[in-house]
């Protein structure tokens, strides 16, 4: 089409101009802006029907232990690595206190009082409430982590009534895993089901 119409305005001359022509690149710019926004749809939704499936792995591993130690023990051989990320951490407070975290701390981190808070914060003066947080790796963070990464993601969990918070803290060293702008729908999914076995296991 684009031939024809070229050809039929070459008949015309420079001083006519056939307004096929300009609305036939209207149309084509149109069609390329179409294609490009069907690419990217086809691309999130591949996203994530994956990252549902390997959400639904993690959580499988996570029913299979039969006891708390072998569940704690999950969490760096299996979760971690179906999720692909480098660290999974399982932080709690006690009111006792506990020695700071170094590299071989294993999957639970116990701290202090007011420590996964602090942790949420990483620094600001306004509370950021107890929503899924994904950021860049912070120095608040790293002690818990052992290791360095670039980004991270902290699910808060709320045990109930007359325990203290506790945290499920993410980390890859991917700068742009873990980032505000991406959803939280999968990650909060695997919160939950966390947060609800971690419970079953604290009743026994």
């Amino acid at each position: 089409m684009r031939a024809l119409v070229a050809a039929r305005e070459a008949e015309l001359g420079d001083n006519v101009v056939d307004i096929r022509g300009r609305a036939m690149e209207a149309l084509e710019r149109r069609l390329d802006r179409l294609e490009s926004t069907h690419e990217s749809v086809i691309s999130a939704a591949y996203e994530n029907q994956s990252g549902t499936q390997v959400v639904h792995r993690a959580v499988l591993a996570l029913l299979e232990p039969l006891d708390f130690a072998a569940f704690l023990e999950t969490l760096e051989t299996d979760a971690a690595p179906i999720l692909r990320v480098e660290t999974l951490r399982l932080v709690m407070e006690s009111a006792q206190g506990a020695a700071a975290p170094d590299g071989d701390s294993g999957p639970l981190v116990v701290l202090p009082e007011g420590s996964v808070a602090r942790m949420i914060a990483a620094g600001r003066k306004a509370p950021r409430g107890d929503d899924i947080v994904l950021r860049r790796a912070s120095a608040e963070t790293r002690a818990v982590h052992g290791t360095d990464v670039a980004s991270e993601a902290l699910l808060p969990l709320d045990l109930g009534p007359g325990r203290r918070p506790a945290l499920l803290l993410m980390g890859s060293l991917e700068p742009t895993r873990f980032s505000p702008a991406h959803g939280t729908d999968l990650l909060r999914f695997f919160a939950q089901v966390f947060r609800l076995v971690l419970i079953r296991w604290l009743r026994e």
